[in-house]
């Protein structure tokens, strides 16, 4: 029997190549009338938009603030607000 193949992906923050499901996946959705975009954690991985994969410890999403990741993936400047909002997502996911 053959083996199943792994989905891979790459960490905005550490740049590692882990398996899709050890990580999270960051969504970028752009509103019906195209004037707002939010970024959001998708943890079920299965929501409509533009996605980028981050390990699950704040530790990554630090160096991913830091390096511009989400932008370089998201090709667009990301408020400090949705950061914020972005970490405690992450603390909650951490605490559970």
């Amino acid at each position: 029997m053959a083996n199943k193949k792994i989905p891979m992906r790459q960490c905005v923050g550490c740049r590692e190549m882990k398996a899709k499901k050890e990580m999270i996946r960051v969504i970028k959705t752009v509103s019906e009338d195209e004037t707002k975009t939010n970024i959001t954690l998708d943890t079920t991985g299965r929501k409509n938009g533009r996605g980028a994969y981050i390990c699950r410890s704040s530790g990554c999403l630090d160096t991913a603030i830091k390096n511009k990741g989400l932008e370089r993936s998201f090709k667009m400047p990301i408020p400090k607000e949705v950061y914020e909002l972005l970490k405690k997502e992450m603390e909650e996911l951490e605490t559970r």
